[in-house]
């Protein structure tokens, strides 16, 4: 496998990287995801939980067994990325 393919088999998967742009801006609760994502539910629990387990982000712990997610430095280093990504949707590339 070269390094593109194991690339996108971390952040390939429909909504992953929709899920790390918005943790770009800060630890994010799970309601507030899937509120501003509009992610079906099961979905953002299945990302967010290969998203960790891919040493992208990390759990929070709030209080009142309410979780929050951050971007760990793995996670931050996709900033490029997607920035290039976005100015090529809006056809600047």
């Amino acid at each position: 496998m070269n390094d593109l393919a194991a690339a996108l088999d971390v952040v390939g998967a429909r909504w992953a990287l929709l899920i790390i742009e918005r943790l770009l801006d800060g630890p994010q609760r799970y309601g507030d995801l899937q509120r501003d994502r509009g992610v079906p539910m099961s979905m953002l629990a299945t990302r967010l939980r290969e998203l960790e387990a891919a040493g992208l982000l990390s759990r929070l712990p709030l209080r009142h067994h309410t979780r929050a997610y951050a971007l760990t430095d793995r996670g931050f280093a996709l900033r490029e990325a997607i920035t290039v990504l976005e100015r090529w949707g809006a056809g600047e590339g």
